[in-house]
């Protein structure tokens, strides 16, 4: 007979807290207890409660401060990004899952945004108007490359905020930035970059204007194509 092992201390304060934020007793931009409240209200050890904060604070749940005051301790947040992109990428260096799996789950995400009517138009607008400043950045021939894959990724994840999903966004933002090193790294000198660049630049050019123009079916197609591309270039 199998015996099932018994649950770590800091599991008790996870599951207290998800109970408190599901019931509304907890809510974003409220202060979690202190260690020793929590310790002595589960009956477990202040040293399993920073267990318990320091996950949460993984998974982008609480922000943490130091020191005394209203403002010290873990308050409670919500950036699901953070969590899902350590896993990724941890995941990613163990070979758990590979590079491939992350490139077609990002095409599966972004196509099916871009496919989506935006649920808020003013904000779609705003959207538009961001990526152009993006697009006139990235044309700077002084950019690094860190820089210019930063602003890669935020213009990526900006088009598929236009879809007015909440988890799509942060897995789209999770997914950028779990292969970050990869991509950086699989580019190892200056002028294949420059070769690889010019073509981002066009691609990302013609994806703008095809949703500039609610061009929505040709976007996803370009968006592919783009990903598909920059991914055989890399490897």
């Amino acid at each position: 007979m199998s015996i099932n092992p018994a649950p770590r201390a800091y599991q008790v304060v996870l599951d207290s807290i998800e109970s408190d934020l599901r019931s509304g007793k907890l809510a974003l931009g409220d202060q979690l207890p202190g260690e020793r409240a929590l310790a002595e209200q589960h009956q477990i050890s202040r040293a399993s409660v920073r267990d318990a904060i320091r996950i949460l604070d993984v998974l982008g749940l609480v922000k943490t401060s130091t020191g005394s005051g209203p403002n010290s301790g873990a308050v409670i947040i919500s950036n699901p990004a953070a969590g899902i992109s350590q896993a990724l990428r941890m995941h990613l260096a163990a070979k758990g899952i590979n590079v491939r799996e992350i490139v077609e789950s990002r095409i599966l995400l972004e196509t099916w945004a871009a496919q989506m009517p935006p649920r808020n138009p003013l904000h779609a607008q705003q959207v538009i108007d961001r990526t152009a400043v993006l697009i006139m950045r990235m044309d700077d021939a002084q950019l690094s490359r860190e820089e210019f894959h930063r602003i890669d990724a935020e213009f990526h994840v900006l088009l598929a905020s236009m879809a007015g999903n909440t988890v799509v966004e942060s897995m789209m933002e999770s997914l950028r930035h779990s292969i970050s090193n990869y991509v950086s790294e699989s580019i190892t000198s200056d002028e294949s970059w420059q070769l690889i660049v010019r073509v981002l630049r066009r691609q990302h050019k013609a994806i703008h204007h095809a949703f500039a123009t609610n061009q929505r079916e040709r976007a996803a197609q370009l968006i592919e194509e783009h990903i598909t591309w920059f991914y055989s270039q890399t490897r």
